[in-house]
């Protein structure tokens, strides 16, 4: 299921909006007989990958996949015929999948067609790969991950703005390789104002471009901005700027009007819903302390990555959080250290809500 579980990472930035899966085929006297992961929706699951490297060695063999297989047809057909159809001795899933389009059915009828099914085995490690997809199979909604880079005493940029670049060469590659795997890459019309962003991956290979989106209440977006070069971007607004509007559209781009909240802004809650909808699984969330302010206070940040560079900038340079002092300090959000790692002279903190199992 380690195996299963590789392969499965190799699919890590081009599945969406699928879920990343392996398959081993391991036959009775112990030899991999097949293996595959599935790399791209509409493509062959990973499963029929591992049948077809197996062969008629699949028979009586044992399949270990990291995700339930599926028993619907969509764009490809039902894994778990494919399954039953190669003679499968035994079948070991890791985890049950969520979807309602097979929530348990694969592994009924797998089970009906008498191969015997255990599920469990690394099934944290499966849950963790696929965050994304199962909180939008079962809340509807996207993984919010926050990025946020500051100094040691929490600051993000110069009074000024001025911000390029707090960290070094190896955070700013590592903060592309977690856009190369987002299905979206989210900022605000602040950022684009001040930094004027492109939002790509271009310091990692990648073999996908993730989506590019920008909230921007009132429609400020300059049509020059980098960020509208290239591929399509969405842009979620309140506004009612027509001619804008059909500027932008005319040039690919796709502009989103969604309810406001009570200050006038977008209502985060109405965008997480419409992102679940449209299939976006991971979203890395790119902005600044005002947005980082909104996203947490509204439940939205499910994971920050937090890179912390080794200086200071002193108490009237720019705050990551725009948000009121806590009234004590048993009010003040906290966060659960899921990882540290070294990036040259930076740090690297994964952190998730210490509130949530």
């Amino acid at each position: 299921m380690r195996r299963a579980l590789w392969l499965a990472r190799k699919g890590l930035e081009t599945t969406t909006p699928n879920p990343r899966v392996g398959c081993v085929i391991v036959s009775a006297d112990g030899r991999l007989v097949g293996e595959g992961w599935h790399e791209r929706a509409g493509e062959p699951h990973a499963e029929v990958h591992a049948l077809r490297q197996a062969g008629e060695a699949a028979r009586g063999a044992t399949c270990y996949v990291t995700l339930e297989p599926c028993s619907h047809h969509g764009r490809t057909p039902p894994c778990a015929d494919a399954l039953i159809t190669a003679g499968l001795g035994r079948v070991v899933v890791a985890l049950q999948d969520p979807n309602p389009r097979v929530a348990g059915q694969g592994i009924e009828r797998l089970r009906r067609a008498g191969i015997p099914v255990d599920v469990g085995q690394c099934a944290a490690e499966s849950a963790e790969l696929n965050r994304g997809f199962l909180l939008r199979m079962t809340q509807g909604r996207p993984w919010f991950r926050l990025k946020s880079a500051a100094t040691l005493d929490g600051r993000t940029a110069l009074a000024d703005g001025r911000s390029r670049w707090i960290t070094g060469d190896a955070a700013r590659r590592d903060v592309h390789r977690w856009r190369a795997r987002s299905c979206l890459v989210l900022t605000t019309i602040a950022t684009v104002l001040a930094d004027d962003p492109e939002l790509t991956v271009r310091h990692v290979p990648c073999r996908r471009q993730p989506r590019r989106a920008v909230l921007d209440s009132t429609l400020r977006l300059p049509e020059s901005a980098r960020l509208l070069q290239g591929e399509p971007v969405w842009i979620f607004t309140v506004g009612e700027d027509r001619e804008k509007r059909a500027r932008l559209e005319a040039r690919g781009h796709r502009v989103i009007q969604l309810p406001a909240n009570a200050a006038g802004r977008i209502d985060l809650a109405a965008l997480a819903h419409w992102l679940g909808k449209h299939e976006i699984n991971e979203v890395l969330i790119e902005a600044g302390a005002t947005a980082n302010a909104a996203f947490l206070s509204a439940g939205l940040v499910d994971e920050w990555l937090h890179y912390a560079a080794p200086c200071i900038l002193g108490d009237q340079a720019r705050a990551l959080f725009a948000l009121p002092e806590p009234p004590t300090l048993e009010d003040a959000p906290r966060f659960r250290l899921q990882e540290t790692k070294r990036l040259g002279e930076d740090l690297r903190l994964r952190l998730r809500p210490a509130d949530r199992a």
